[in-house]
């Protein structure tokens, strides 16, 4: 067996890994559907890994397809990105028992103190004091990837199309993309440290880190692996495949593997046990008494 024949085998085996186990956790909510609001939020958010394993998948199919074809792949999985982000967010509201849409701070946790890390201190003052307004601010600057990364798709995939793509163009989105994403991972950090105490009973961390950890890994992974294609480490000697489309095999390879065990996480983090014995609400309640 060839290393194609190989890979695309083992791919195969860890695609169909990360559909059952997300399936599986899909299928556990509606058989305890019980706060829809909530659920509907986190089924979107687990379907996300098998959603980029397909994704992947399917460039590994056509390994050979061009590079607007390749774009494309990228879009579908980074506008799914953006919406999990909003969902995300949409379902830390909930868990609080905050209106995304008006932003009001129940007032036993008005003036929390926020504190605000390096680069964002050049922006923002080290130590602001939570109001509606700067909670609306941390919302809106996650919500702000859900909308640049959708219009970046589109110009991308258009230039492309129009045959003007060049190279300093597409390093220009990816620095947009690139600062627009880490300026929504930034806020949802900065969102779990001022309501850890609140949020413990939903085990926000492990949520966050399901979220996090596939944008991490795809985004820095692919800028990884342009910078080895452009230092020469990555080359198509003994491959069958130009070193472009080697490069979009290995990234596709390796998402596709990382997708499994982002689905067994996604099993603990998104569990549909607290809906099923509803120790979520008493959790909550005692949290709130204490």
């Amino acid at each position: 067996m060839d290393r194609g024949k190989f890979t695309l085998m083992g791919s195969t085996v860890c695609v169909m890994l990360s559909l059952h186990f997300s399936i599986q956790l899909v299928s556990q909510h509606y058989l305890a559907w019980k706060k829809p609001k909530e659920q509907k939020a986190i089924i979107i958010i687990v379907l996300m890994a098998p959603l980029y394993a397909i994704d992947s998948y399917v460039g590994l199919l056509d390994i050979k397809g061009s590079e607007t074809f390749f774009t494309f792949l990228d879009s579908v999985k980074e506008c799914y990105e953006a919406l999990v982000m909003a969902k995300f967010l949409s379902l830390m509201y909930t868990y609080l028992n905050i209106s995304i849409s008006k932003n009001i701070v129940p007032d036993e946790i008005k003036g929390r103190e926020i504190h605000h890390s390096f680069p964002m201190t050049l922006f923002q003052p080290h130590t602001v004091r939570l109001d509606h307004k700067n909670l609306k601010l941390l919302k809106d600057w996650t919500l702000q990837f859900v909308v640049i990364r959708p219009v970046c798709s589109v110009l991308m995939i258009t230039f492309q199309l129009l045959d003007m793509y060049p190279s300093w163009l597409s390093w220009t989105f990816t620095i947009i993309l690139n600062v627009s994403v880490s300026l929504a991972l930034y806020s949802l950090v900065v969102f779990y440290h001022v309501f850890a105490k609140e949020l413990a009973p939903h085990k926000p961390l492990a949520k966050f880190l399901c979220v996090k950890g596939i944008v991490f890994f795809c985004f820095w992974q692919g800028i990884m692996l342009d910078i080895l294609v452009a230092i020469g480490v990555i080359k198509s000697n003994h491959f069958w495949l130009d070193v472009e489309h080697l490069q979009e095999a290995l990234q596709n390879a390796l998402v596709i593997v990382e997708m499994v065990f982002f689905s067994l996480l996604m099993q603990y983090a998104y569990s549909a046990e607290p809906y099923r014995t509803g120790s979520v609400s008493v959790k909550a309640e005692e949290k709130k008494k204490e």
